[in-house]
C-alpha cells in the first residue's frame, strides 16, 4: 500500500505492506531463523520521479535530516518526525528482527513455548528460592534477560498473558465469563459508562482502527466490562488508553482485558485509578523521593523553582507512558513491566530526568522543563537506549524498598484527601 502526504512544500510518500491492516498492527510470518515481524524498514521518496524509492539509512546528509516526515509505526500510530527519526526507527526494527532470532533459537534448543512454563517469582530483594530447581533458575534469569531485551512482536500477546499471571487470573473463572460479563453489561448506563462514551472519541483520535466504529465498540467492551467487574475503579480517564494499546498488541478483546485485570489487580499499586486517586498519589511522593536519591542536582534544581514533577509524572504513571512515548517504546516498557513489576515505572521516569540532566539543569521556567520533558518522550524512538538508562544508570530499586516507600506516604496522603473532602463539604454546606 502506498499513502502519499504533504510535508513542508516537498510531497513525500511512505510505503508499507499491504497485508498490515488488522488492528494496525504489524502483520507477521515465520521464517527459517525464527519470528519477525513482516514490516519492510521505512521508505521515503519523492514524488518526481516516484521510481526512485530508497531506504533512508543514516548516511543521509545532516542537512537533508530536518525534513519533518510523516509515517505510520508499527502499530498503525501516525508519527510526525524527521529523517533521523525514520533511520532511528529502521535500526530499532533490525534490533527486534535480530532478537527474534534469538528468541527463535532458544525455542529450538528449551523446547517449544520453554517461556510459558511456570517461572520462579521475583520477590524485592532477588529470586523466591521455594521449590527451587537449577533448570527453572537459569529459564527465569534468561527470561529476564531476554524482556529487557525485547520480546519479539510475533511473541508478545502470549508471552504477556504468561509472565503477568493473567492466564492463571482467567484460569480461575468459567471460560465464558468474559462473555457473560458482556451480555450482562449490555444496555446498562452508569456514571463509568457515560465517562468512557465521552472518552471513546479523544483516544488516540488519529488511529484508523481505533477511530473507527468497530474499534471504539471494542474498546468500550473492555472498558465497560471491566467497570463492571471491580466497581470501586470503575472507570478512571487514562485507562482508555491503557486497554486501547492493549487492544492493538493482543489478538482478542478477551486477552486484552484480562491483560487489564492483571494490571489493575495485582502489578500496579492498588488504589491507583478508585475515586480519590489515593494510589496514585502515593506513587507521586514515592516517585518525588527517589528523584531527590537519584537524581539529586536535578531535584534541588526544580525545588528551587517550585515545579511539582506531578505535573508530568501523573499522566506517565495513569496513562503508562502510553500517552508520552512512541507507541514501540511505550511497549518495551510494557514488557518488563508485566514481568518485573510497578517499580519498572519508576526507573523509566526517573531516566528521562537522567537523560536531560543538564538541559533541565539549564531551565529556570516551569514551563521550559515541562516543554524538555514533553520533547523528549515524544522523540524517544530508541527504547534500547531508554531502557540502558533506566536500568543502568538509575541503580537497583528493589520492590521491597519500594513498598516500604509506599507505606511510609499512605497516612500524609489519606489526610491530605481526607482535608480536601471536609473542605469540599464544608463549601457545599455554604451554598
Amino acid at each position: 500500500m502506498m499513502r502519499s502526504f504533504l510535508s513542508s512544500g516537498i510531497h513525500y510518500q511512505l510505503l508499507e505492506d499491504s497485508e498490515d491492516r488488522m488492528f494496525g498492527a504489524q502483520a507477521q510470518r515465520e521464517v527459517s531463523d525464527g519470528f519477525v515481524p513482516t514490516r519492510r524498514p521505512y521508505w521515503i521518496t519523492s514524488a518526481t520521479p516516484r521510481s526512485r524509492a530508497t531506504t533512508i539509512t543514516s548516511s543521509i546528509p545532516k542537512k537533508s535530516s530536518n525534513f519533518p516526515v510523516k509515517f505510520e509505526d508499527m502499530y498503525g500510530f501516525t508519527v510526525e518526525g524527521n529523517i533521523d527519526d525514520v533511520n532511528v526507527l529502521n535500526e530499532v526494527r533490525e534490533r527486534v528482527r535480530e532478537q527474534g532470532k534469538v528468541w527463535w533459537d532458544l525455542e529450538a534448543s528449551k523446547g517449544a513455548n520453554w517461556y510459558l512454563q511456570p517461572q520462579i517469582s521475583w520477590n524485592g530483594e532477588g529470586i523466591s528460592v521455594a521449590s527451587l530447581k537449577l533448570s527453572k533458575l537459569a529459564n527465569t534469569i534468561t527470561l529476564k534477560r531476554l524482556i529487557r531485551k525485547g520480546i519479539p512482536p510475533v511473541l508478545r500477546p502470549k508471552v504477556w498473558l504468561s509472565v503477568s499471571g493473567a492466564v492463571k487470573k482467567r484460569s480461575t473463572v468459567p471460560e465464558s465469563y468474559y462473555d457473560d460479563l458482556i451480555r450482562a453489561t449490555e444496555g446498562k448506563i452508569t456514571a463509568a459508562t457515560r465517562q468512557i462514551d465521552h472518552d471513546l472519541p479523544r483516544t488516540f483520535p488519529s488511529h484508523p482502527w481505533l477511530d473507527s466504529p468497530e474499534g471504539q465498540a471494542s474498546l468500550r467492551r473492555v472498558l465497560v466490562g471491566y467497570s463492571f467487574r471491580d466497581s470501586d475503579v470503575g472507570y478512571c480517564q487514562g485507562l482508555n488508553y491503557v486497554a486501547a494499546l492493549l487492544l492493538l498488541v493482543m489478538k482478542t478483546e478477551e486477552d486484552a482485558f484480562w491483560l487489564l485485570a492483571v494490571l489493575l489487580e495485582n502489578v500496579l499499586v492498588n488504589d491507583c485509578y478508585t475515586d480519590n486517586l489515593s494510589g496514585c498519589h502515593v506513587e507521586q511522593r514515592v516517585f518525588r523521593d527517589l528523584l531527590a536519591k537519584k537524581c539529586p542536582r536535578i531535584a534541588a534544581h526544580l525545588e528551587a523553582m517550585e515545579f511539582d514533577v506531578s505535573l508530568v509524572a501523573t499522566e506517565w504513571f495513569l496513562c503508562l507512558f502510553s500517552k508520552s512515548l512512541p507507541s514501540e517504546t511505550t511497549l518495551r516498557v510494557w514488557d518488563v513491566l508485566f514481568n518485573e513489576g510497578a517499580k519498572v515505572l519508576f526507573h523509566v521516569a526517573l531516566a528521562f530526568f537522567k537523560m536531560k540532566e543538564e538541559e533541565l539543569l539549564q531551565a529556570h521556567q516551569i514551563g521550559e522543563v515541562i516543554d524538555i520533558l514533553q520533547t523528549t518522550t515524544h522523540h524517544l524512538y530508541d527504547p534500547d537506549e531508554l531502557l540502558r538508562v533506566a536500568f543502568e544508570k538509575i541503580g537497583s530499586m528493589t520492590s521491597n524498598t519500594i513498598t516500604k516507600e509506599r507505606k511510609k506516604q499512605e497516612p500524609a496522603v489519606m489526610a491530605e484527601l481526607d482535608q480536601r473532602l471536609r473542605r469540599l463539604n464544608m463549601l457545599k454546606t455554604n451554598e
